[in-house]
Protein backbone atom coordinates (compact mmCIF):
# COMPACT_ATOMS: atom_id res chain seq x y z
CA UNK A 1 0.00 0.00 0.00
CA UNK A 2 1.33 3.61 -0.67
CA UNK A 3 0.35 4.51 2.61
CA UNK A 4 2.45 2.07 4.22
CA UNK A 5 6.15 3.08 2.25
CA UNK A 6 5.04 6.70 2.84
CA UNK A 7 5.32 6.40 6.59
CA UNK A 8 8.18 4.16 6.77
CA UNK A 9 10.05 6.94 4.56
CA UNK A 10 8.95 9.51 7.01
CA UNK A 11 11.11 7.42 9.51
CA UNK A 12 7.38 6.10 11.16
CA UNK A 13 8.35 2.48 12.90
CA UNK A 14 6.71 -0.98 12.19
CA UNK A 15 4.57 -0.28 15.27
CA UNK A 16 3.64 2.77 14.41
CA UNK A 17 2.64 2.33 11.27
CA UNK A 18 0.60 -0.83 11.98
CA UNK A 19 -1.10 1.83 14.81
CA UNK A 20 -1.42 5.04 12.30
CA UNK A 21 -2.72 2.70 9.68
CA UNK A 22 -4.91 0.43 11.85
CA UNK A 23 -3.54 -3.21 10.45
CA UNK A 24 -1.15 -5.70 11.63
CA UNK A 25 2.53 -5.09 12.29
CA UNK A 26 2.78 -8.31 10.04
CA UNK A 27 0.81 -6.66 7.24
CA UNK A 28 2.88 -3.77 7.24
CA UNK A 29 6.59 -6.44 7.11
CA UNK A 30 4.84 -7.99 4.08
CA UNK A 31 4.51 -5.09 2.26
CA UNK A 32 8.13 -3.28 3.39
CA UNK A 33 9.59 -6.25 1.91
CA UNK A 34 7.49 -6.20 -1.50
CA UNK A 35 8.04 -2.37 -2.77
CA UNK A 36 5.90 -2.99 -5.67
CA UNK A 37 2.22 -2.01 -5.54
CA UNK A 38 -0.20 -5.78 -4.62
CA UNK A 39 -1.59 -6.70 -7.93
CA UNK A 40 -5.11 -8.20 -7.75
CA UNK A 41 -6.24 -10.89 -9.57
CA UNK A 42 -8.20 -10.51 -12.76
CA UNK A 43 -12.14 -11.73 -11.67
CA UNK A 44 -12.63 -14.67 -14.37
CA UNK A 45 -15.37 -13.63 -16.83
CA UNK A 46 -18.65 -14.65 -16.37
CA UNK A 47 -20.19 -16.98 -19.46
CA UNK A 48 -22.91 -15.16 -21.73
CA UNK A 49 -26.60 -15.97 -21.52
CA UNK A 50 -25.85 -15.95 -25.54
CA UNK A 51 -22.79 -18.01 -25.61
CA UNK A 52 -25.16 -21.09 -26.79
CA UNK A 53 -27.09 -19.27 -29.40
CA UNK A 54 -23.95 -17.63 -31.46
CA UNK A 55 -23.71 -20.34 -34.23
CA UNK A 56 -27.52 -20.46 -34.58
CA UNK A 57 -27.47 -16.42 -35.06
CA UNK A 58 -24.74 -16.23 -37.44
CA UNK A 59 -26.61 -19.11 -39.37
CA UNK A 60 -29.63 -17.37 -39.81
CA UNK A 61 -27.71 -13.61 -40.50
CA UNK A 62 -25.31 -14.65 -42.87
CA UNK A 63 -26.97 -17.77 -44.50
CA UNK A 64 -31.09 -17.02 -44.07
CA UNK A 65 -30.64 -13.37 -44.41
CA UNK A 66 -32.26 -12.25 -40.88
CA UNK A 67 -31.45 -8.92 -39.56
CA UNK A 68 -34.79 -8.20 -37.17
CA UNK A 69 -33.12 -8.54 -33.69
CA UNK A 70 -37.14 -9.05 -32.62
CA UNK A 71 -37.48 -11.85 -35.21
CA UNK A 72 -34.61 -14.20 -33.59
CA UNK A 73 -35.61 -12.89 -30.08
CA UNK A 74 -38.65 -14.39 -30.58
CA UNK A 75 -37.00 -18.11 -31.86
CA UNK A 76 -34.26 -17.50 -28.83
CA UNK A 77 -36.62 -17.23 -26.25
CA UNK A 78 -38.70 -20.41 -27.88
CA UNK A 79 -35.27 -21.80 -27.59
CA UNK A 80 -34.56 -21.12 -23.76
CA UNK A 81 -32.91 -18.09 -23.96
CA UNK A 82 -33.54 -15.91 -20.87
CA UNK A 83 -31.31 -13.04 -21.77
CA UNK A 84 -32.11 -9.59 -22.28
CA UNK A 85 -32.75 -7.80 -26.53
CA UNK A 86 -29.51 -5.65 -25.82
CA UNK A 87 -26.62 -8.41 -25.43
CA UNK A 88 -28.39 -9.87 -28.89
CA UNK A 89 -28.28 -7.07 -30.66
CA UNK A 90 -25.07 -6.08 -29.69
CA UNK A 91 -23.82 -9.32 -30.97
CA UNK A 92 -25.73 -8.86 -33.93
CA UNK A 93 -23.88 -5.46 -34.70
CA UNK A 94 -21.18 -6.84 -35.93
CA UNK A 95 -22.77 -9.23 -38.45
CA UNK A 96 -25.22 -6.44 -40.12
CA UNK A 97 -24.20 -5.56 -44.09
CA UNK A 98 -23.52 -1.69 -44.40
CA UNK A 99 -26.62 -0.07 -45.52
CA UNK A 100 -26.63 3.08 -47.06
CA UNK A 101 -29.85 5.36 -45.84
CA UNK A 102 -30.92 7.70 -48.75
CA UNK A 103 -32.68 11.17 -47.66
CA UNK A 104 -35.90 12.49 -48.51
CA UNK A 105 -38.73 14.78 -47.49
CA UNK A 106 -41.30 13.49 -45.37
CA UNK A 107 -45.23 14.05 -46.56
CA UNK A 108 -48.05 13.86 -43.64
CA UNK A 109 -51.42 13.71 -44.63
CA UNK A 110 -54.58 14.49 -42.29
CA UNK A 111 -56.62 11.58 -40.88
CA UNK A 112 -58.67 9.77 -43.85
CA UNK A 113 -57.00 11.74 -46.65
CA UNK A 114 -55.08 9.09 -47.51
CA UNK A 115 -53.98 5.39 -48.37
CA UNK A 116 -51.02 4.02 -49.28
CA UNK A 117 -50.84 0.08 -51.58
CA UNK A 118 -48.03 -1.70 -53.24
CA UNK A 119 -47.85 -5.33 -53.79
CA UNK A 120 -44.52 -7.47 -54.06
CA UNK A 121 -43.42 -11.21 -54.88
CA UNK A 122 -42.49 -13.32 -51.72
CA UNK A 123 -41.36 -17.10 -50.97
CA UNK A 124 -42.45 -18.17 -47.96
CA UNK A 125 -41.58 -22.03 -46.00
CA UNK A 126 -44.57 -23.83 -45.67
CA UNK A 127 -44.64 -26.05 -42.25
CA UNK A 128 -43.47 -29.19 -44.28
CA UNK A 129 -40.44 -27.53 -45.60
CA UNK A 130 -41.64 -26.92 -49.02
CA UNK A 131 -41.46 -22.82 -50.88
CA UNK A 132 -44.77 -21.08 -51.76
CA UNK A 133 -44.09 -18.69 -54.31
CA UNK A 134 -47.34 -15.08 -53.69
CA UNK A 135 -48.15 -11.96 -53.49
CA UNK A 136 -47.72 -9.47 -50.77
CA UNK A 137 -50.50 -7.05 -50.87
CA UNK A 138 -50.42 -4.39 -48.52
CA UNK A 139 -52.00 -1.40 -47.34
CA UNK A 140 -51.43 1.18 -45.03
CA UNK A 141 -53.51 4.40 -43.97
CA UNK A 142 -50.76 7.50 -44.02
CA UNK A 143 -51.90 9.44 -40.82
CA UNK A 144 -52.11 6.10 -38.48
CA UNK A 145 -49.71 4.32 -39.95
CA UNK A 146 -51.70 1.33 -39.41
CA UNK A 147 -51.26 -1.48 -41.77
CA UNK A 148 -52.75 -4.55 -43.36
CA UNK A 149 -51.45 -7.09 -45.11
CA UNK A 150 -52.65 -9.85 -46.75
CA UNK A 151 -50.84 -12.96 -49.29
CA UNK A 152 -51.99 -13.60 -52.76
CA UNK A 153 -52.38 -16.75 -55.41
CA UNK A 154 -51.64 -14.35 -58.34
CA UNK A 155 -51.55 -10.98 -59.05
CA UNK A 156 -54.31 -10.37 -60.80
CA UNK A 157 -57.31 -7.89 -60.72
CA UNK A 158 -59.64 -10.07 -58.89
CA UNK A 159 -57.77 -10.78 -56.27
CA UNK A 160 -56.67 -6.96 -56.27
CA UNK A 161 -59.56 -5.82 -55.60
CA UNK A 162 -60.52 -8.80 -53.23
CA UNK A 163 -57.68 -7.81 -50.78
CA UNK A 164 -58.63 -3.81 -51.13
CA UNK A 165 -61.99 -4.74 -49.65
CA UNK A 166 -60.41 -7.09 -46.60
CA UNK A 167 -58.01 -4.22 -46.20
CA UNK A 168 -60.97 -1.50 -45.66
CA UNK A 169 -62.73 -4.08 -43.87
CA UNK A 170 -59.92 -4.89 -41.50
CA UNK A 171 -58.79 -1.03 -40.71
CA UNK A 172 -62.49 0.02 -40.51
CA UNK A 173 -63.63 2.14 -43.87
CA UNK A 174 -62.19 4.45 -47.26
CA UNK A 175 -59.79 6.64 -47.58
CA UNK A 176 -60.45 10.15 -49.79
CA UNK A 177 -57.84 8.77 -52.42
CA UNK A 178 -55.17 5.70 -52.44
CA UNK A 179 -51.82 6.18 -54.10
CA UNK A 180 -50.14 2.92 -56.22
CA UNK A 181 -47.51 3.29 -58.27
CA UNK A 182 -47.43 2.64 -61.90
CA UNK A 183 -48.55 -0.86 -61.94
CA UNK A 184 -50.83 -2.41 -64.97
CA UNK A 185 -53.43 -3.17 -62.50
CA UNK A 186 -54.32 0.24 -61.88
CA UNK A 187 -52.94 1.75 -65.29
CA UNK A 188 -52.29 -0.07 -68.23
CA UNK A 189 -50.04 2.89 -69.76
CA UNK A 190 -49.83 6.48 -70.85
CA UNK A 191 -50.81 9.09 -73.57
CA UNK A 192 -48.73 10.78 -75.66
CA UNK A 193 -49.37 13.90 -73.29
CA UNK A 194 -48.56 12.16 -70.08
CA UNK A 195 -51.77 11.11 -69.13
CA UNK A 196 -52.07 8.17 -67.61
CA UNK A 197 -54.87 5.72 -69.04
CA UNK A 198 -56.81 3.69 -66.55
CA UNK A 199 -57.62 0.00 -66.26
CA UNK A 200 -61.13 0.35 -66.49
CA UNK A 201 -62.43 -2.10 -64.52
CA UNK A 202 -60.38 -0.78 -61.30
CA UNK A 203 -61.09 2.27 -62.60
CA UNK A 204 -65.12 1.51 -61.99
CA UNK A 205 -64.22 -0.12 -58.54
CA UNK A 206 -62.38 3.18 -57.31
CA UNK A 207 -66.02 4.58 -58.03
CA UNK A 208 -68.19 2.46 -56.97
CA UNK A 209 -66.06 2.22 -53.62
CA UNK A 210 -65.96 5.71 -53.39
CA UNK A 211 -61.90 6.72 -53.54
CA UNK A 212 -59.96 8.68 -56.14
CA UNK A 213 -56.92 6.74 -57.43
CA UNK A 214 -53.53 8.63 -57.39
CA UNK A 215 -50.39 7.83 -58.72
CA UNK A 216 -46.18 8.04 -57.92
CA UNK A 217 -44.54 10.32 -60.25
CA UNK A 218 -42.97 8.09 -63.31
CA UNK A 219 -39.48 6.40 -61.15
CA UNK A 220 -40.47 8.11 -58.07
CA UNK A 221 -41.71 5.25 -56.57
CA UNK A 222 -40.38 6.51 -52.96
CA UNK A 223 -43.41 8.86 -52.79
CA UNK A 224 -45.13 6.15 -51.30
CA UNK A 225 -42.72 5.26 -48.47
CA UNK A 226 -44.73 4.70 -45.81
CA UNK A 227 -45.90 1.68 -47.67
CA UNK A 228 -42.90 0.29 -48.78
CA UNK A 229 -41.47 0.53 -45.22
CA UNK A 230 -44.18 -1.32 -44.10
CA UNK A 231 -43.82 -4.61 -46.53
CA UNK A 232 -40.02 -4.32 -45.51
CA UNK A 233 -41.24 -4.63 -42.14
CA UNK A 234 -43.46 -7.31 -42.80
CA UNK A 235 -40.37 -9.38 -44.73
CA UNK A 236 -38.35 -8.49 -41.70
CA UNK A 237 -40.67 -9.95 -38.81
CA UNK A 238 -43.25 -11.87 -40.06
CA UNK A 239 -42.49 -13.77 -43.06
CA UNK A 240 -39.09 -15.33 -41.48
CA UNK A 241 -41.38 -16.93 -38.80
CA UNK A 242 -44.21 -17.60 -40.36
CA UNK A 243 -44.61 -21.37 -41.31
CA UNK A 244 -48.44 -21.60 -42.79
CA UNK A 245 -49.75 -25.29 -43.44
CA UNK A 246 -51.90 -23.47 -46.65
CA UNK A 247 -52.82 -20.08 -47.49
CA UNK A 248 -55.28 -19.37 -45.79
CA UNK A 249 -53.36 -20.46 -42.74
CA UNK A 250 -50.99 -17.95 -43.58
CA UNK A 251 -53.41 -15.17 -44.22
CA UNK A 252 -55.19 -16.21 -40.65
CA UNK A 253 -51.63 -15.31 -39.25
CA UNK A 254 -50.80 -12.21 -40.73
CA UNK A 255 -54.24 -10.87 -39.45
CA UNK A 256 -53.44 -11.71 -36.35
CA UNK A 257 -49.65 -9.88 -36.09
CA UNK A 258 -50.99 -6.78 -37.91
CA UNK A 259 -53.10 -6.58 -35.02
CA UNK A 260 -50.59 -7.60 -31.92
CA UNK A 261 -47.51 -6.71 -33.40
CA UNK A 262 -47.23 -4.15 -36.29
CA UNK A 263 -50.38 -2.04 -35.27
CA UNK A 264 -49.31 -2.76 -31.73
CA UNK A 265 -45.64 -1.61 -31.62
CA UNK A 266 -44.45 2.49 -30.95
CA UNK A 267 -43.63 3.71 -34.49
CA UNK A 268 -40.29 5.42 -35.13
CA UNK A 269 -42.23 7.99 -37.47
CA UNK A 270 -44.92 9.13 -35.05
CA UNK A 271 -43.70 7.46 -31.23
CA UNK A 272 -47.39 6.50 -31.17
CA UNK A 273 -49.35 2.72 -31.59
CA UNK A 274 -50.56 2.80 -34.71
CA UNK A 275 -53.97 1.05 -33.32
CA UNK A 276 -54.04 4.02 -31.16
CA UNK A 277 -53.91 6.23 -34.04
CA UNK A 278 -56.27 4.21 -35.86
CA UNK A 279 -58.99 4.68 -33.28
CA UNK A 280 -59.21 8.29 -33.80
CA UNK A 281 -58.92 7.77 -37.67
CA UNK A 282 -61.71 5.84 -38.03
CA UNK A 283 -63.71 8.91 -37.49
CA UNK A 284 -62.87 10.30 -40.59
CA UNK A 285 -62.81 7.22 -43.09
CA UNK A 286 -65.88 6.51 -45.52
CA UNK A 287 -67.99 3.66 -44.90
CA UNK A 288 -67.48 0.56 -47.58
CA UNK A 289 -70.48 -0.40 -49.59
CA UNK A 290 -72.24 -3.51 -49.13
CA UNK A 291 -71.19 -6.48 -50.56
CA UNK A 292 -74.03 -6.85 -53.06
CA UNK A 293 -72.54 -3.27 -54.97
CA UNK A 294 -68.94 -4.73 -55.00
CA UNK A 295 -70.13 -8.24 -55.90
CA UNK A 296 -69.41 -7.75 -59.52
CA UNK A 297 -65.59 -6.95 -59.50
CA UNK A 298 -65.18 -9.77 -57.62
CA UNK A 299 -65.63 -12.52 -61.05
CA UNK A 300 -63.19 -14.12 -62.69
CA UNK A 301 -63.50 -15.09 -66.37
CA UNK A 302 -63.44 -19.12 -67.51
CA UNK A 303 -64.45 -20.57 -70.98
CA UNK A 304 -66.38 -23.26 -70.57
CA UNK A 305 -64.97 -26.83 -71.93
CA UNK A 306 -66.96 -28.65 -74.63
CA UNK A 307 -68.19 -30.61 -72.22
CA UNK A 308 -70.03 -27.55 -70.40
CA UNK A 309 -68.15 -27.64 -67.37
CA UNK A 310 -65.95 -24.78 -66.06
CA UNK A 311 -62.68 -25.16 -64.41
CA UNK A 312 -62.67 -23.23 -61.25
CA UNK A 313 -59.50 -24.28 -58.60
CA UNK A 314 -59.41 -27.69 -59.65
CA UNK A 315 -62.91 -28.72 -59.50
CA UNK A 316 -65.75 -28.33 -62.36
CA UNK A 317 -68.76 -26.57 -62.09
CA UNK A 318 -71.65 -27.57 -64.56
CA UNK A 319 -73.40 -24.52 -67.25
CA UNK A 320 -76.11 -24.67 -69.39
CA UNK A 321 -74.92 -26.96 -72.98
CA UNK A 322 -75.22 -23.80 -75.02
CA UNK A 323 -72.57 -22.06 -73.64
CA UNK A 324 -69.80 -24.45 -74.27
CA UNK A 325 -66.84 -22.77 -75.39
CA UNK A 326 -67.93 -19.32 -74.42
CA UNK A 327 -66.32 -17.09 -72.04
CA UNK A 328 -68.14 -16.31 -68.35
CA UNK A 329 -67.56 -15.33 -65.01
CA UNK A 330 -67.56 -16.99 -61.56
CA UNK A 331 -67.87 -15.23 -58.74
CA UNK A 332 -67.14 -16.97 -55.57
CA UNK A 333 -68.17 -16.92 -51.69
CA UNK A 334 -67.50 -18.73 -49.12
CA UNK A 335 -70.19 -21.85 -49.23
CA UNK A 336 -70.84 -20.97 -53.37
CA UNK A 337 -70.29 -20.47 -56.15
CA UNK A 338 -71.95 -18.69 -59.34
CA UNK A 339 -71.47 -18.54 -62.57
CA UNK A 340 -72.56 -15.74 -64.58
CA UNK A 341 -72.77 -14.61 -68.52
CA UNK A 342 -72.81 -10.61 -68.81
CA UNK A 343 -75.65 -9.37 -66.80
CA UNK A 344 -77.36 -13.44 -66.61
CA UNK A 345 -76.80 -15.47 -63.69
CA UNK A 346 -76.60 -19.31 -65.17
CA UNK A 347 -75.67 -21.89 -62.75
CA UNK A 348 -75.23 -21.93 -59.04
CA UNK A 349 -73.16 -24.66 -57.23
CA UNK A 350 -71.90 -25.34 -53.65
CA UNK A 351 -68.56 -24.68 -53.50
CA UNK A 352 -66.11 -27.70 -53.65
CA UNK A 353 -64.23 -28.79 -50.70
CA UNK A 354 -61.53 -30.06 -52.21
CA UNK A 355 -59.94 -30.22 -55.81
CA UNK A 356 -61.44 -32.48 -58.36
CA UNK A 357 -64.89 -32.54 -57.48
CA UNK A 358 -67.65 -31.72 -60.15
CA UNK A 359 -70.92 -30.28 -60.20
CA UNK A 360 -73.42 -30.90 -62.66
CA UNK A 361 -76.50 -28.80 -63.12
CA UNK A 362 -79.71 -29.98 -63.39
CA UNK A 363 -81.13 -29.82 -66.85
CA UNK A 364 -77.54 -28.70 -67.90
CA UNK A 365 -77.86 -31.09 -71.24
CA UNK A 366 -81.96 -30.24 -71.49
CA UNK A 367 -82.91 -29.19 -75.34
CA UNK A 368 -79.76 -30.51 -76.92
CA UNK A 369 -80.40 -32.37 -79.80
CA UNK A 370 -79.31 -36.16 -79.66
CA UNK A 371 -77.14 -37.36 -82.77
CA UNK A 372 -77.63 -40.90 -82.67
CA UNK A 373 -74.74 -42.80 -83.50
CA UNK A 374 -73.41 -43.92 -86.59
CA UNK A 375 -73.09 -47.45 -87.57
CA UNK A 376 -69.71 -49.27 -88.16
CA UNK A 377 -69.59 -50.31 -91.75
CA UNK A 378 -69.60 -53.72 -92.24
CA UNK A 379 -67.35 -55.54 -94.35
CA UNK A 380 -68.31 -56.59 -97.96
CA UNK A 381 -67.27 -59.23 -99.42
CA UNK A 382 -67.56 -59.02 -103.37
CA UNK A 383 -67.95 -62.32 -105.16
CA UNK A 384 -66.32 -62.09 -108.61
CA UNK A 385 -68.67 -63.32 -111.42
CA UNK A 386 -67.73 -66.35 -113.65
CA UNK A 387 -65.96 -65.23 -116.72
CA UNK A 388 -65.63 -68.08 -119.24
CA UNK A 389 -61.77 -67.33 -120.53
CA UNK A 390 -60.32 -69.14 -123.80
CA UNK A 391 -57.61 -71.21 -123.51
CA UNK A 392 -55.09 -70.96 -126.84
CA UNK A 393 -52.34 -72.53 -127.35
CA UNK A 394 -48.27 -71.01 -127.22
CA UNK A 395 -47.82 -71.38 -130.60
CA UNK A 396 -50.22 -68.92 -131.38
CA UNK A 397 -48.55 -66.11 -128.66
CA UNK A 398 -45.15 -67.24 -130.33
CA UNK A 399 -46.57 -66.44 -133.98
CA UNK A 400 -47.77 -62.75 -132.62
CA UNK A 401 -43.89 -61.83 -131.25
CA UNK A 402 -42.26 -62.98 -134.40
CA UNK A 403 -41.10 -66.46 -133.58
CA UNK A 404 -39.95 -65.54 -130.03
CA UNK A 405 -40.69 -68.68 -127.52
CA UNK A 406 -40.63 -68.50 -123.71
CA UNK A 407 -38.41 -71.47 -123.31
CA UNK A 408 -35.44 -69.57 -124.99
CA UNK A 409 -35.22 -70.17 -127.95
CA UNK A 410 -36.64 -69.90 -131.88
Amino acid sequence: MKEIHALYRDHYSIRGIAKELGISRNTVRKYLRNPGLPQSKPRPPRPSKLAPYHEYIKRRMLEDGVYNSQVLLRELRAMGYDGGPTILKDFMKPLRPPRPVPSTVRFETEPGEQAQVDLTPVVLVLADGTQMRLWAFAMVLSWSRAGYVEFLPKADLPNFIRAHLNAFEQLGGVTKHVLYDNTKLVVTGRNQQGQPEWNQRFLDFALRVGFDIRLCRPYRAQTKGKVERFLRYVQENFVPSARPTDLEDLNRQARLWCVHVANARIHSGTHERPADRLAVERGFLQTLPSPERVAVFLRESRKVGRDGFVMWQGSAYGVPWCYAGQEVQIQATEDRIEIWAGMDRIAVHPRAHAPGQRFVLPGQWEGIETVPARRPREAVIRAVPDVNVEVRPLAVYEHLVGGVSYAGGR
